[in-house]
């Protein structure tokens, strides 16, 4: 039977705990890569084998695994599941040939899968779901697939259904070739005869399977109308053509833990998995090059960039060009196995390697091969980073280190971000949630030997005045030779929201000299940058309406001190009053959880905009809210406990809002406090 030969990459995707990285341990044993399978939970597995990853018991981070089977080459992706470090494994998806949804059997968990389904279909990337540890399940295969089909713009097809032993599943049928294998914990499946209590459910559901693939091929669907048998090349072909193609999403389940339908899987993927060309034509790249993918630090040969070879064939010492014209040369090209490299001495079309002393390779760019790449790969969306940490180092020595560090770090993953907010006096380092942050300060340790202090964020309060005042400022100042003396007088008001600072003057009969006026302006805003309660004042607007000056003591730095007097003491007589930034919250949710996820906005002193439905996605809605930034702490975390992990937000600054009452008393007198 004729398949799809050459170097292929597949994708394992789905929600967290559902067993990708224990599928692709039992992939490699099954394939013959490894002697014995490893587990997770004992930390033998070839991925997961970071210190985050086996620590937290589960992945942290992409991981790159390659197995031969009949001849065939893969490369396994096995991409992290929790919604902190989805991120790391997007870019690598993007250049996969089939992506596979791992889920449980678990129908009340189907919704869990919808995120994944809904990222691969934006992507285009072809994809299957594996139903992982059927031999912990209770429900119906039929009853679960129809949970999972509104989640699917695709029609899923049961390529398999089980073999029972009361509540046990102890093998499969398997529609297309019309066989029964028995379940061998550790070995491939025996081949048996169809359960006579199935024949008449299997033929019911491979005609359903058929009907499906006529929808995509005149000649069957004419076969199956003249009740004819269909030939099953044409059944086997259909199926690799509409997985490939993506007009259908294959379903097979099996138990990656007891190597249950493992290798009925293998045999799914060498037959419809497509070919590395076809992944280069839906990411828009032309001629031969190198698809970066994934930058890492941590590895014992330094610097890595992870790749995909597109085609063209890219030997050790080659030169790569980026779109702009220059040119790098490979120093080292590496095969990779979970955290274990070795040396090559080429990378053959559609193979993915890793690309040593190549600094200037960057997530997501296309690198030709001896020439000036052709197409450009599309941009890809990076996830919201809602929360963030004020960082110091525990000792002052390590702050260059930190910096260097960080960089490295964000190289990694590009979902973190770090920046020196100059109005708080912090360094701030922001990520996706509160579990990619702990994971990133624990990898900054391990890795590069800085601890740091961590603490909660401040907010960027801010006040406005409700009044108007007039104030006289003089500075006097006599010791010895020239002194010091400048004299004005400010008449200040109230500027409407968003208005800012303003500043004029109405001098006459040359009471200030014009060189000295500019001074007198900065020294006003000297004082705006802590007002009576603590905080920068803004929407004020300022005239400068008289003052006097001495021929020889006046100077550009007296004004300047007199206009800082002068405004510090009208302040306090302008009803100054507080402002706290408010964000526009953007929450995605399941609908089975919006009713508490807009309790839980309003409880934090949220106001619910509106509420509408996810386009394209099922029973899934967007509420859109006003909450103040101060109130955004903890929210991801909450929403997720509130949604089976689910629901995310995305926030951003919409305006300052005056906040009273205790909310008020408490922030001044925090800030009192600090002083």
């Amino acid at each position: 039977m004729e398949h799809q030969a050459g170097a292929r990459a597949v994708a394992l995707v789905g929600p967290a705990g559902a067993g990708k990285t224990s599928l692709a341990e039992a992939l490699l044993f099954a394939s013959g890569a490894i002697p014995r399978q490893g587990a997770v939970s004992a930390g033998t597995s070839v991925g997961d084998a970071s210190a985050e990853a086996r620590s937290r018991g589960g992945s942290t981070e992409l991981n790159l695994m390659r197995f031969d089977y009949l001849g065939d080459s893969f490369t396994l992706l096995d991409t992290p599941g929790a919604i902190g470090f989805q991120a790391d494994g997007d870019a690598a998806v993007m250049a996969a040939d089939l992506a596979v949804i791992v889920i449980d059997p678990d129908e009340a968990r189907a919704g869990l899968a919808e995120p994944s389904l809904r990222r691969l279909e934006a992507l285009g990337v072809p994809h299957a779901i594996f139903v992982n540890k059927i031999d912990q399940g209770r429900g119906s295969i039929r009853e679960l697939l129809d949970a999972l089909q509104p989640l699917s713009r695709a029609p899923l097809i049961a390529r398999q259904i089980p073999i029972r032993d009361g509540e046990k599943v102890t093998g499969c049928v398997d529609l297309a070739l019309e066989r029964a294998y028995h379940y061998r914990p550790g070995k491939e499946a025996e081949r048996i005869e169809i359960p006579g209590e199935l024949k008449e459910r299997e033929a019911s559901d491979r005609f359903r399977m058929l009907e499906r693939l006529s929808d995509h091929d005149d000649y069957l669907l004419e076969q199956l109308l003249s009740d004819e048998t269909p030939e099953l090349e044409t059944v086997i072909s259909d199926l690799a053509r509409e997985a490939r193609d993506g007009l259908v999403v294959p379903v097979v389940f099996g138990s990656a833990l007891n190597g249950f339908g493992v290798h009925r899987l293998l045999k799914m993927l060498r037959h419809e998995t497509a070919t590395a060309e076809a992944a280069a034509e839906r990411l828009d790249l032309s001629g031969s090059g190198a698809f970066v993918f994934k930058v890492s630090h941590g590895s014992a040969v330094g610097r890595l960039a992870y790749a995909r070879i597109f085609g063209g064939r890219l030997p050790e010492g080659a030169e790569l060009h980026d779109a702009a014209g220059d040119s790098f040369r490979v120093g080292g090209l590496f095969s990779v196995q979970g955290a274990t490299t070795a040396k090559l001495g080429a990378a053959e079309p559609g193979a993915i390697v890793a690309l040593a002393k190549l600094d200037e390779a960057r997530a997501g760019r296309w690198l030709g091969i001896g020439v000036r790449p052709k197409g450009e790969p599309p941009a890809l969306a990076r996830p919201a980073t809602n929360a963030a940490v004020a960082i110091v180092t525990r000792d002052r020595k390590d702050d260059v280190r930190l910096s260097t560090a960080l960089q490295k770090l964000i190289e990694e993953d590009p979902s973190l971000a770090w920046e020196q907010d100059e109005a708080l006096h912090e360094t701030l380092l922001r990520g996706i949630n509160d579990e990619h942050l702990n994971m990133t300060l624990a990898r900054l340790k391990r890795r590069y030997g800085v601890a740091v202090e961590t603490r909660r964020p401040g907010i960027a309060y801010r006040e406005s005045i409700r009044k108007p005042a007039t104030q006289r400022g003089r500075h006097k100042k006599q010791s010895g030779g020239h002194g010091q003396f400048g004299d004005v007088v400010i008449e200040i008001r109230p500027q409407s929201r968003g208005e800012g600072f303003a500043f004029a003057d109405r001098i006459t009969g040359g009471a200030i000299p014009k060189q000295w006026i500019p001074a007198v302006e900065d020294g006003v805003q000297d004082a705006m940058t802590k007002g009576p309660l603590g905080f920068p004042v803004v929407d004020v607007a300022v005239m400068l309406t008289d003052g006097s000056f001495h021929s020889v003591d006046s100077s550009e730095l007296a004004f300047r001190t007199a206009g800082r007097i002068a405004m510090a003491d009208a302040l306090p007589q302008c009803a100054p009053y507080l402002l706290e930034p408010v964000c526009r919250v953007t929450v995605s949710t399941p609908g089975s959880a919006t009713s508490k996820v807009s309790s839980t906005v309003s409880s934090r002193r949220g106001q619910v905009l509106g509420i509408d439905t996810r386009d394209g996605w099922s029973r899934w809605d967007v509420v859109e809210a006003l909450v103040p930034e101060a109130e955004l702490h903890g929210l991801d975390a909450e929403l997720r406990s509130l949604s089976q992990g689910l629901a995310s937000f995305e926030a951003r600054f919409d305006h300052l809002a005056e906040l009273s009452g205790k909310h008020a008393e408490d922030v001044v007198k925090q800030a009192k406090a600090t002083v």
